[in-house]
């Protein structure tokens, strides 16, 4: 009977687990980012809300085009765990953290923290999107490598008699 149990353990042993950056890990990952920032859509600005999803919408468009290429863009992968693990939570809980007295004040630099969120997941957008244009580059170029290759491989060579 012992033996069972065993092959029990043999077999969990075997199973690969998902590695941190693997598209099933981030993507996990990422819908538990979405559910805090629904969690907590009434403790923050509004422009911060629409910002944060916005930000998940296209770091999941980036997930997508990861897990569709077989030798996915490490700078693209480190970039989606950057901000799903540190950048957007890490900008969240520290206007979380805030006392909701101090939200109205202005900090040192003259801004209200409102308007400070909403400028950092704005520089967090546009990082987003520029690493989504980057990666949908790169598959266009591969297209275009791939087209190159065929054309040279299967086309009539001007030496060719």
């Amino acid at each position: 009977m012992s033996s069972w149990f065993r092959r029990e353990r043999r077999a969990e042993a075997q199973a690969p687990a998902p590695t941190p950056e693997s598209s099933e890990a981030l993507g996990a990952a990422l819908d538990e980012l979405v559910r805090m920032i629904n969690r907590n859509a009434g403790r923050l600005p509004v422009a911060a809300v629409v910002a944060a999803r916005y930000i998940t919408d296209l770091v999941g468009d980036l997930l997508n085009s990861i897990s569709d290429d077989d030798h996915p863009d490490v700078q693209a992968i480190l970039s989606v765990r950057g901000i799903v693990h540190d950048y957007l939570p890490t900008t969240l809980d520290r206007y979380l953290a805030l006392d909701p007295e101090t939200v109205g004040q202005r900090l040192p630099n003259g801004h209200v923290p409102s308007e400070q969120i909403c400028d950092q997941l704005h520089a967090l957008w546009l990082a987003a999107a520029d690493v989504l244009a980057a990666t949908r580059a790169r598959d266009a170029d591969d297209l275009l490598t791939q087209g190159n290759f065929l054309r040279t491989k299967f086309s009539r060579s001007d030496l060719d008699l």
